[in-house]
Formats: structure tokens, C-alpha cells, sequence
């Protein structure tokens, strides 16, 4: 493959992907990223040729994700997320573009609700550090904080906050409880918490079930489970009128509003779809 141009070497990958039945957005992204180009230069330098070690770097990673479902992020060692690069790895969730609904609809929650005092907010099981830094970074009045049960997550969320310089307060324990340890009350909680339940696990693309780690994915008691524990140990993190905002499988708003509902019975309480029309947020304010 000495001195193809780009084009060849794009129309190449795609249907080498097209044929292994792989999305073919790949190969325009990943030769994108090995070319280190912008987007505008990616398609104005389409003639030119491309260096053969390049080539075969990224001819490597397009047949790697075709072979084992490795993910492009993966590949590349980051996702792209509410307009910032963030390190993502094995031990983290690739985030998805539904999430970045969640940080615009809390984001502009907190814009409309004003209040002298800062507000605090704690992203519960934060995996790579996402949420809490984005919105760290939106919002430079309010004091976030971020949990998350493994180490190694924790580990790729501090190097993202710190790449980002975003003042975030990590602690390490399951979901709220390192707060309810630590006396630590916050006026905002937001999730994106595990939700599949293990039953639909057949029904997942090989790039997210053998890569995305299991229990950042999988929740017992119908993909619930979570919900319930967010929910219980909500009571003794959230101020008085708090607010709480959860990304949901389509099908869990009516579930996850009753569970708010039992523990929260006055509260008032919202669902919102995402981009594609399926249900995705479900808010409840004290």
C-alpha cells in the first residue's frame, strides 16, 4: 500500500468494514485521529498521499476492530464528549452522546434556579470523570463532587480533571456512601448508573459487552438496582429542596419514577427524552 492517497485509503476501510459488517463512520475517524488532522483538513487534503506508516498503523487498528469489536475509543484512548477529549480505557465506560443531554439539562437547571450560595453538586458513579468535569467546567461557581467504586476508574477521571483543569472532589466507595461517611450534603444529584439488566446482555454490539466494563453496564433487579440504591441513600446526602437528575434505559421511567416516588412521595417529578425520542432523563425536584 505504498503512496495511496487518502481517499483510496479511506474507500479502502470502508469496505473492509462495510463487508465485516462494522460501521463504516469508523474508518473516516480513525484515519482522522492517525492523520492528527482537523475535520476541515481531513476532507480538503483527500488527494494527497499518506505516508505507508501510517497506513499501516492505522490499516492495524481498522482490521483490530474488526477482528475483536475493540472499540474506536479504545484505539484511540479517548471519546469526545460535550465538545472536550477525555482519556477513556478498559476500566471506564465509553460515554455516549445521550449522556451530554444529561450535563446540558442539569447545567441548565442550575443556570435558572439562581442562588447566592454555591451549589454543590455529586455525580455518582463517575467512570471516567465526564459528567462531574463538564460540568465543573460550565458551571466554575458550583462545587462538584464524584464517586465511583473502582480505583482504576477514579485513576482515568483524576487524570481527565486534571488535563481539563477542573476542580472536582473524587471519592472512592459505592455510590453515595463515601458522602453519608464524610457528612457531605449536596443540593444536586446526577447518574448515569449501570441500568442493563444481565438478561438483554445477548442483545449488546460485541464493542460494548466485551469492553465496557461489566459493572459499569449491568444492574441486578431488572437493570434497577442502582436506582434503588441512589435513591435510599439520597436521604442522607440531599438538602431540602435537592434535585435529581438520572439517565435511564428507555423503557425504565415509569420504574425508576416509583422508586423515587416511595421515598420521595412530595416530590415532583419529570421525564425527558433524548435526541432520538426514547426516554432518557428522569428528574425529580424535592
Amino acid at each position: 500500500m505504498s503512496q495511496m492517497k487518502q481517499y483510496e485509503v479511506l474507500q479502502w476501510a470502508s469496505l473492509f468494514l462495510e463487508k465485516h459488517h462494522r460501521e463504516q463512520r469508523v474508518a473516516e475517524i480513525l484515519l482522522q485521529h492517525h492523520l492528527n488532522c482537523s475535520r476541515n483538513a481531513f476532507f480538503m487534503n483527500m488527494r494527497e498521499p499518506i505516508e505507508p506508516n501510517i497506513i499501516q498503523r492505522f490499516k492495524r487498528d481498522v482490521e483490530k476492530h474488526v477482528e475483536t469489536g475493540m472499540p474506536i475509543q479504545h484505539l484511540m484512548g479517548y471519546e469526545e464528549f460535550y465538545g472536550r477529549k477525555f482519556k477513556v480505557n478498559e476500566h471506564v465506560l465509553v460515554p455516549r452522546p445521550e449522556t451530554e443531554e444529561l450535563v446540558q439539562h442539569v447545567a441548565n437547571y442550575i443556570k435558572t434556579t439562581s442562588s447566592e450560595n454555591p451549589i454543590r453538586i455529586v455525580d455518582v458513579g463517575t467512570g471516567s470523570g465526564v459528567i462531574a468535569i463538564s460540568l465543573a467546567l460550565e458551571l466554575p461557581n458550583a462545587v462538584v463532587y464524584a464517586t465511583d467504586i473502582s480505583l482504576k476508574a477514579l485513576q482515568v477521571a483524576k487524570t481527565n480533571a486534571k488535563n481539563h483543569q477542573a476542580q472536582v472532589a473524587f471519592y472512592q466507595g459505592n455510590f453515595l456512601q463515601p458522602l453519608i461517611d464524610q457528612g457531605i450534603k449536596t443540593d444536586i444529584i446526577v447518574s448515569n448508573p449501570p441500568y442493563i439488566p444481565r438478561s438483554e446482555e445477548k442483545t449488546l454490539a460485541d464493542t460494548v459487552k466485551n469492553f465496557d466494563p461489566d459493572r459499569a453496564l449491568y444492574a441486578d433487579e431488572n437493570g434497577l438496582a442502582a436506582y434503588k440504591e441512589i435513591i435510599s441513600q439520597s436521604t442522607s446526602v440531599l438538602e431540602l429542596n435537592g434535585y435529581i437528575a438520572v439517565e435511564i434505559g428507555h423503557a425504565q421511567s415509569e420504574s425508576v419514577n416509583d422508586i423515587i416516588q416511595k421515598i420521595y412521595p412530595q416530590s415532583k417529578r419529570n421525564t425527558f427524552q433524548d435526541i432520538n425520542g426514547k426516554d432518557r432523563i428522569v428528574t425529580a425536584k424535592l
